[in-house]
C-alpha cells in the first residue's frame, strides 16, 4: 500500500471507530508550525497567497565584512510595509555566502502529525556552516542552531552544502558540493529531526563525477542529480580554460531511491554543459522533468520510456554578439522553475537579462508564452524606481498559485564581481513579475521593488527566496 493511500485509509478508520480525529491528535501533538503543508499540488494551488518572503542577503565578495543575514520582505499588496524588509536575522560568522535553503518539513511530510514546516535549514556554501532558523513567528524569525563545518567534516568528510530537501520520514537531505577539502565528488548528507547529523545518505558514489541539485520522485522509485564543479573550482570565479580541462560537468545522474545508489547516467554532451538546477514534475505520478544547462544556454527534458532514462534538449537560447565581449553572449540559464500544475516553466537568462515563460503542457514540444527583461548586459531599457538594475535575472520563485514570479539578481559572489563588478558596491534586487496563466505572458510588477544596495549595513546581494508557506521548488509530493 502506498503511504497515502495508508494515511487515508488510517484516517478514515479513525473516523469511523469513533476516535480521535488526525485533526485533534495534530492539535495535541505536532509542534508549531509557521505555513501549512498540502496533500496535492492542486490543494497547494488553492492556499493562501503569500504576504511574507524569506531571501538570504549575502556580504562575501563586498566592501561590507559584516555576517550574512536572513531577510523578511513583506509581499502583502494590502500591507503598509509592502515591498519592504521588515526583519533582519544576521547569522554568527562572517563569510559564510548564504545560498540556497530549505525547510525541515514541506508536503512530503503532509499528514504526519510530528511534522511541520517550521525551522528552514540555511547552510553556507563557502563555510559549509549550517543555520537551523525557527521561523514560529513568520515575521521575526530567530537562530536556534549551528551546525560547524568542523563536525561534518569529521563525521561525513564533506563540504559546500548546497540544495536542502526534506524526506517523508523527517529527515532532511543536503546535497554537499566536496568533500571536506573541497575536492570532488562530494555526496549526500543527513539531518535527524533534532538537526543533529545522521550521516550520509548514499550508499555508493560510482558513476558520479561531480555534485549539484537533486530532486526525488518515490513513488519510481528515482532520485535525479545534477553537476556543478568542485567547490575548489568555481570558488575563485569562472574560468573558461577550466570548463575545456574537464573541470565542469554535463551529467545528469538517476539514482535507485531504495537503494541509495546511481543505475544510469546520461551525458548531455557539449550541449549540456554545467547543468544545475533539476525540476521533475510536481504530479508524483509523473516520470517528466526538466533541467537547465547554464553554460550551454539550454533546457532538457527526460523522461523513463522501458527501464531507462531519456533526455532530449528542447529550447535553446543562442550566444548574442555583444561590444566589449571577445566572444558572443551566452544567455547563462541559472534557474528554473516549473508550476505546481506543471504547465508553466520559467527560467532566467542571467547574462542576456531576460525572463522566459514556456507553456510545457507537451512537455516535449515546448511554446514561447512570455517574456521580459530585468537588466543583464544587453543594454535592454530597465529601470528600478529610477535605477537601472545591477545584474541580470537569477533565483526564481513562483507563488503557488502561478500568478507570481519572484526574482533576485545574486548568482554567487566570485561570478557576481566577474560578471557584474558594481553589484557588490550597489546591491542587487527583487522583483516580482505578474504571469498570465490562461494564454500566457510576464509582466514587470511596477509597484514592487526592493532594492538591496540600501540596506542598513551597506548593500547586500540577494540569492534564493523560500515562503512560509511553501513554495514550487522545495516542496515535494510523495
Amino acid at each position: 500500500m502506498k503511504r497515502r493511500d495508508f494515511l487515508v485509509t488510517a484516517a478514515a478508520t479513525t473516523l469511523s471507530s469513533g476516535l480521535l480525529t488526525r485533526t485533534a491528535m495534530a492539535d495535541e501533538k505536532t509542534p508549531p508550525a509557521c505555513g501549512p503543508t498540502y496533500a496535492s499540488p492542486m490543494a497547494a494551488m488553492k492556499g493562501p497567497r503569500e504576504t511574507l518572503l524569506y531571501v538570504p542577503c549575502i556580504y562575501a565578495g563586498t566592501p561590507v565584512a559584516k555576517p550574512d543575514y536572513l531577510a523578511t520582505v513583506d509581499v502583502d499588496p494590502n500591507s503598509k510595509t509592502y515591498g519592504q524588509v521588515i526583519h533582519r536575522l544576521p547569522m554568527p560568522n562572517v563569510g559564510d555566502e548564504l545560498h540556497h535553503f530549505g525547510w525541515n518539513a514541506c508536503s512530503s511530510c503532509h499528514g504526519i502529525g510530528m511534522h511541520a514546516r517550521r525551522f528552514m535549514v540555511v547552510p553556507g556554501l563557502a563555510s559549509s556552516r549550517i543555520h537551523i532558523i525557527d521561523a514560529a513567528n513568520p515575521r521575526e524569525p530567530k537562530l536556534h542552531k549551528v551546525i560547524e563545518p568542523k563536525d561534518i567534516a569529521e563525521k561525513v568528510n564533506l563540504s559546500a552544502p548546497h540544495t536542502v530537501h526534506c524526506l517523508a520520514d523527517g529527515k532532511i537531505m543536503i546535497s554537499m558540493l566536496g568533500d571536506s577539502k573541497g575536492a570532488v565528488p562530494g555526496g549526500f548528507m543527513l539531518l535527524d529531526q533534532e538537526f543533529d547529523i545522521a550521516g550520509r545518505w548514499e550508499k555508493d558514489l560510482a558513476g558520479m563525477k561531480f555534485n549539484y541539485d537533486y530532486w526525488y520522485q518515490p513513488r519510481h522509485n528515482v532520485m535525479v542529480s545534477s553537476e556543478w564543479a568542485a567547490p575548489t573550482t568555481f570558488s575563485g570565479g569562472f574560468k573558461l580554460e577550466d570548463v575545456k580541462a574537464g573541470k565542469y560537468g554535463h551529467h545528469l545522474h538517476f539514482w535507485n531511491w531504495k537503494d541509495r545508489k546511481i543505475t544510469q547516467t546520461i551525458d548531455l554532451g557539449e550541449s549540456g554543459m554545467i547543468p544545475l538546477e533539476v525540476r521533475f514534475h510536481h504530479n508524483p505520478d509523473s516520470k517528466h522533468g526538466f533541467v537547465g544547462a547554464a553554460l550551454s544556454s539550454s533546457i532538457w527534458h527526460w523522461n523513463q520510456s522501458g527501464e531507462k532514462w531519456d533526455a532530449q534538449k528542447t529550447i535553446q537560447v543562442e550566444p548574442i554578439e555583444h561590444q566589449g565581449w571577445p566572444f558572443p553572449v551566452p544567455g547563462l540559464i541559472t534557474d528554473i522553475v516549473l508550476s505546481l500544475d506543471d504547465r508553466w516553466l520559467y527560467f532566467s537568462n542571467w547574462l542576456h537579462g531576460d525572463i522566459r515563460q514556456y507553456d510545457v503542457s507537451d512537455p516535449v514540444k515546448p511554446r514561447l508564452a512570455g517574456q521580459a527583461w530585468l537588466g543583464g548586459v544587453l543594454g535592454k531599457p530597465v529601470s528600478i524606481k529610477g535605477k537601472r538594475p545591477i545584474g541580470g535575472p537569477q533565483m526564481l520563485q513562483l507563488s503557488l498559485d502561478g500568478k507570481r514570479l519572484y526574482v533576485t539578481s545574486s548568482l554567487y559572489s566570485s561570478w557576481d564581481n566577474q560578471f557584474y563588478p558594481d553589484m557588490a558596491k550597489e546591491g542587487s534586487f527583487l522583483r516580482v513579475l505578474d504571469c498570465d496563466t490562461d494564454g500566457g505572458g510576464l509582466k514587470v510588477n511596477e509597484a514592487f521593488a526592493v532594492d538591496f544596495g540600501k540596506e542598513p549595513s551597506g548593500p547586500a546581494r540577494a540569492h534564493e527566496m523560500r515562503f512560509p508557506g511553501g513554495d514550487c521548488t522545495s516542496d515535494i509530493w510523495v
